[in-house]
């Protein structure tokens, strides 16, 4: 399904619009959160080629490792640490353009080069965890990533 979606010569925003439907119509009718997140990062991480792309859930003061796709993960993020902890800690999107001019990043792989993160809500609106995407690219995330991605997070119901 999603290894379909790939479709060279197609924009960015070309391939989020067509996984929307898809993402969706694998999510209806499953109400376990940890399956749709495990297919949301599958369809990510096949239909927009990332690097990594996974999930990191709140458990106290720290973000554990949740459903992912790509090379091993670091296990426990700090609030406020990284670009992940610090997503969480400003409940705000992070763009970064190059990981190595982040203040404090954590490279849990030396070929991650640029990275989004974006915090997932509960109904409440209260932060439940982040998502994070990576590539092996330096700048490959923009306003097109933050749009649709958290178009697809408001799919999860937490």
């Amino acid at each position: 399904m999603a290894e379909d979606l790939l479709i060279e010569g197609s924009t960015k925003q070309e391939r989020y619009e067509s996984l929307i439907p898809q993402i969706r119509a694998l999510l209806q009718g499953e109400t376990d959160p940890v399956a749709n997140m495990g297919n949301i990062c599958a369809a990510l991480k096949y239909g927009m080629d990332f690097f990594w792309v996974g999930f990191y859930l709140v458990n106290g003061n720290e973000l554990v490792l949740g459903p992912f796709q790509g090379p091993v993960a670091c296990t426990r993020i700090t609030k406020g640490k990284g670009v992940c902890g610090s997503a969480w800690d400003q409940n705000d999107v992070l763009i970064v353009d190059d990981v190595e001019q982040f203040p404090g990043h954590i490279a849990c792989s030396s070929l991650s080069r640029s990275e989004i993160v974006i915090p997932l809500h509960d109904s409440l609106g209260v932060v439940k965890g982040v998502l994070d995407v990576d590539s092996s690219d330096l700048a490959s995330f923009d306003t097109i990533d933050c749009h649709y991605l958290q178009q697809i997070l408001s799919l999860l119901q937490l």
